[in-house]
């Protein structure tokens, strides 16, 4: 296991006020295109103070109780779409919120953030970071920051010091994976490879689209994704930045459909990264009620249930601080916010379905090198006999990975209602005739399910159709499950 830490250095959190009369207010001022003059520090109640007197006072460390470490642009647009290449353009410059967005164009801003993570490292002993709101500060400044971190890490003698940024929009990731270039590990898949993920596990897309998107000059990803360790693919995360705020869940129309999913996440180039609760099922608040609400599916937490749902929340403010506001800093007027509508109630289940298929598609995955560096191949597939063609959206598909001589064939059913068979096409070359394939994961029997026609360790035979192509009978493949299966060279 590798612990990284969630860090943000283009903003700090609302600790400071602007003047009074400011337009728009001291909380949330509207965007000016210059910098609005500096009000007061917050104190330790979020009251107005003029100095910082203790250590709870204003922010921390003291390089930054300097007001010109701050844009003090106010809030404005987020969106980089019309200028994208502008250092100092508004969706770079402005506040988030009520957050304070940092002046990493001022002399030394910059380095005081690398020091401050620096430290964390050093504290924390951790393996690598996952950088926030990346998108918000130039490609220099990025890839400065980057730097910085990765030669300390390295001094420290963390050589795979791992840095993987959250970057919304495939453009955008695309130009900060180029101009950081190495110092940057990976990206978060979270713009249209999450969407077009959902949409082919639910069998509402073909495989195409999905596909598609590794192929090198044809998509704005497609050199980053066919190189297999510059993209962490995303099927539920904590901000859903595109696309309802819904985990995946929440849609699925049988307990199990996370399954095809995390097939494609796992067994598919790149860097899988599965969030909490996606493994149990989370789909948001049980009671009916919830989803009449108008924003059931706008609001972050939906996607944030605890996995250990506490009894009753932390309060709010130094009220949740225990001997401070109360014995124990909890809110006894509410409930907790577990999975399910469950309040103090334990839901990380071991045993539960869909947490023991995916353990059997990681154990797969991580015992066979082709799973995880080989070629990978979109097959066309067969279906009642018609002429072999791109997979339809609903329908069973295969994809093979393909190392050396050894081939993996991976089959989902995306189907979430019914069983799905089809011939697929293999490698002729690496499969003679005589030669089969073996069954090594079988998703349905890894829950205790049944097995069907494709029980692990049993053989299927590769065939010749009358062209000379090569292929195998899947059949019965059940809905939302998936295989594996692997040639013997």
């Amino acid at each position: 296991m590798r612990v990284l830490l969630d860090v943000i250095y283009n903003h700090s959190g609302a600790n400071w006020l602007y003047p009074t009369g400011t337009p728009g207010g001291p909380e949330k001022p509207i965007y000016t295109s210059g910098q609005y003059p500096f009000g007061d520090w917050r104190g330790d109640q979020g009251q107005r103070i003029s100095t910082i007197a203790g250590g709870e006072d204003g922010v921390w460390p003291s390089e930054f109780a300097d007001p010109d470490r701050y844009t003090r642009a106010g809030k404005g647009s987020l969106d980089a779409s019309k200028f994208p290449d502008v250092d100092d353009a508004e969706f770079r410059r402005t506040d988030f919120e009520d957050l304070r967005d940092f002046a990493l164009a001022a002399p030394e801003t910059l380095s005081f953030l690398a020091r401050a993570y620096m430290y964390w490292i050093a504290l924390t002993d951790c393996d690598g970071f996952r950088i926030d709101t990346v998108k918000h500060v130039s490609y220099e400044q990025a890839r400065n920051f980057c730097g910085a971190i990765k030669e300390f890490a390295t001094n420290l003698g963390k050589r795979d010091f791992f840095l993987v940024a959250e970057i919304p929009d495939d453009n955008f990731a695309n130009r900060y994976l180029d101009a950081v270039g190495r110092n940057l590990n990976a990206a978060l898949d979270i713009s249209d490879g999450r969407l077009a993920l959902r949409e082919l596990s639910r069998g509402l897309a073909d495989p195409a689209r999905y596909f598609s998107s590794f192929d090198v000059g044809s998509a704005p990803l497609g050199s980053h994704r066919n190189l297999g360790d510059k993209l962490m693919s995303v099927l539920d995360d904590h901000d859903h930045v595109y696309g309802e705020k819904l985990r995946f869940a929440a849609r699925a129309v049988n307990d199990h459909q996370a399954t095809a999913a995390t097939a494609l996440q796992l067994l598919t180039l790149g860097i899988p990264c599965l969030y909490y609760g996606t493994e149990q099922g989370f789909a948001g608040p049980e009671q009916t009620e919830w989803r009449w609400l108008p924003e059931w599916g706008g609001h972050d937490r939906y996607l944030r249930e605890a996995m250990f749902g506490p009894r009753f929340p932390r309060a709010a403010g130094r009220a949740g601080i225990p001997g401070v506001g109360g014995a124990d800093g909890l809110d006894h007027e509410h409930l907790g916010f577990g999975p399910f509508g469950t309040a103090g109630a334990h839901c990380f289940d071991p045993g539960y379905p869909l947490y023991q298929r995916i353990a059997a598609m990681a154990a797969v995955r991580a015992g066979y090198p082709v799973l995880r560096s080989g070629r990978q191949y979109l097959r066309p597939v067969s279906v009642f006999g018609e002429p072999f063609s791109p997979a339809r959206a609903g329908e069973l598909f295969g994809w093979s990975r393909i190392l050396v001589d050894e081939e993996a064939l991976c089959i989902l059913n995306p189907n979430g209602l019914t069983s799905r068979g089809a011939d697929v096409l293999v490698d002729a070359q690496l499969n003679p005739p005589d030669s089969d394939f073996t069954v090594i994961m079988n998703s349905a029997e890894a829950s205790g399910g049944a097995a069907g026609d494709h029980p692990v360790g049993s053989q299927a035979p590769v065939r010749r159709a009358p062209s000379g192509a090569a292929y195998v009978e899947i059949r019965n493949v059940g809905p939302s499950e998936a295989l594996v299966l692997i040639n013997r060279p």
